[in-house]
């Protein structure tokens, strides 16, 4: 009996370290790294998944077991991102006790990700499609139950429940703060008239008065340390 079980362990793929067809994660990251080259030299319409399978290293069969095809891919691609930024504000809002510290260091981070070419060419090819593949935009667009705003929303309730916050719709206040210290610079970029990320000393401006319209909305104190900071400059 214990030859038989040693036996069925040894042929398991799992039990032998393998995984089972399209289920190993290092081999989906690295597909994905490949697209996500491809899509930044090519752009999503001329990229093709020839092109995929080259830059990832597999082979065409490999590709289309963990993906069904360029759309597909390219919302894993957009979905990793969008986790990987959110862990990362949720990372840094939750090592942050005073408020304006925090929405100090999500907005100069959240700022340069969302102006980032990556990203600005991601929302331009998902602009370009919208006509022909609603469904790849609404991927796109839809929000997983925990990102960006939720965490910030977090952050905002937690503030609230310990009194530096009066705030009745945490969830607004959340948007309210991302459209302040993202708007300015997002669209600019998005149609091209910013060919750049934003100079850090612009970025930081617009945050420190993004922090001063939320304090004045929502803080508890008179005076923000943002705007005194201002008062002594």
């Amino acid at each position: 009996m214990a030859r038989q079980t040693r036996k069925q362990e040894k042929s398991d793929p799992v039990a032998a370290g393998r995984f089972a067809a399209g289920e190993d994660p290092a081999k989906r990251e690295q597909i994905i790294d490949g697209a996500s080259r491809v899509f930044m030299k090519l752009g999503f319409d001329a990229a093709s998944m020839n092109d995929i399978t080259r830059e990832a290293g597999v082979s065409k069969g490999t590709i289309y077991v963990y993906f069904q095809n360029k759309e597909d891919l390219f919302a894993a691609l957009v979905a990793r991102e969008k986790e990987r930024v959110t862990l990362r504000m949720r990372d840094i809002l939750a090592g942050s006790e005073e408020v304006e510290v925090g929405l100090y260091r999500f907005g100069i981070n959240f700022v340069a990700h969302i102006t980032s070419l990556q990203v600005i060419n991601a929302m331009r090819t998902v602009i370009g499609v919208v006509d022909r593949m609603p469904s790849l935009c609404r991927q796109f667009f839809n929000s997983p139950s925990m990102n960006v705003r939720t965490v910030l929303d977090d952050f905002i309730r937690r503030h609230v429940a310990l009194g530096n916050l009066n705030v009745e719709h945490s969830d607004l206040a959340a948007r309210q703060f991302i459209d302040m210290t993202s708007g300015t610079f997002f669209k600019l970029r998005l149609f091209g008239d910013l060919c750049d990320v934003p100079p850090q000393s612009e970025i930081d401006e617009v945050v420190k008065g993004a922090i001063k319209v939320f304090m004045a909305a929502y803080g508890v104190h008179d005076t923000s340390v943002i705007a005194k900071e201002a008062e002594h400059a």
